[in-house]
């Protein structure tokens, strides 16, 4: 079992920027996919970044070359760097990391954009 804990969401301007970090409980071998999702408001989570164990990354089209996902394996974490945000990106934000058929999900981060 990995616990993971979300941090640095907030409210921001329309094209300000916000570093979500997912950061595992303990520390863990560098065996997970990575992704980030949102949910808006009334609205289906769908797929915002993923980051596979080899490094290969894609994007959500409305986010890219906006929004950057990495990670620091020696800090357990996973990053979402979001920069021009747009009202249309206000969601719940949630980490999911993957083994195999295990999902580990984050507690959800709020991301606030305001125009």
């Amino acid at each position: 079992q990995v616990q993971l804990v979300e941090s640095g969401g907030g409210s921001v301007q329309s094209g300000g920027s916000l570093t979500l970090s997912c950061a595992a409980s303990r520390n863990v071998r560098s065996i997970y996919d990575q992704s980030w999702y949102r949910r808006a408001p009334g609205q289906e989570r769908v797929l915002v970044a993923s980051i596979t164990t080899g490094g290969d990354t894609n994007y959500l089209d409305s986010v890219k070359g906006r929004f950057t996902i990495s990670r620091d394996n020696a800090k357990n974490t996973v990053y979402l760097q979001m920069n021009s945000l747009k009202p249309e990106d206000t969601a719940m934000y949630y980490c999911k990391w993957n083994w195999h058929q295990y999902d580990y999900w984050g507690q959800g981060t709020q991301v606030t954009v305001s125009s």
